[in-house]
């Protein structure tokens, strides 16, 4: 076996149990954790470069980041809760209380996109303006995708 099948079949098995685990979407969590590992690291670099490092406050950001995934996990399970309550029990669709977990993760991309480049631009970079302005951008367009959606759910009633 060659380099290039190894890496075919390490990658396919590594596809498969994220799909598995996280589902079709599986790469915005990916997305997510790779974010999570960019704003701690350049948090950190933040910290050395002004002289501010402790390591007490490095193990607080990776309980903080830990705690992210935590609301995730809430933020996806409750909806599943209540759709099968829904279906079982009480003969009714939930299944727009998916949004609920899109949203809050949504929301949390955009917190730590947002830090990465307040990181950077604390450090001295030149951070395009606009990048600091889409997310502003971004993060109203979601939050009135989210009010529209919970008006709706209340048209069906």
């Amino acid at each position: 076996m060659d380099f290039i099948d190894r890496y075919n079949i390490l990658v396919g098995v590594a596809v498969a149990i994220a799909t598995a685990l996280f589902g079709t979407y599986w790469y915005v969590f990916a997305g997510f954790l790779l974010c999570n590992v960019l704003d701690w690291l350049t948090g950190w670099y933040k910290s050395r470069k002004l002289q501010k490092e402790s390591s007490k406050a490095g193990f607080k950001g990776i309980l903080k980041k830990l705690g992210y995934w935590v609301i995730v996990l809430v933020a996806f399970l409750m909806p599943e809760l209540f759709i099968h309550l829904g279906q079982d029990l009480l003969g009714i669709d939930l299944g727009f209380l998916v949004l609920f977990g899109w949203f809050t993760l949504a929301t949390l991309l955009i917190n730590e996109i947002r830090s990465i480049l307040e990181n950077l631009v604390e450090c001295g970079y030149n951070v395009p303006a606009f990048l600091i302005n889409g997310l502003e951008v971004t993060e109203k367009l979601i939050e009135a995708g989210a009010d529209i959606h919970a008006e709706e759910a209340g048209d069906d009633k």
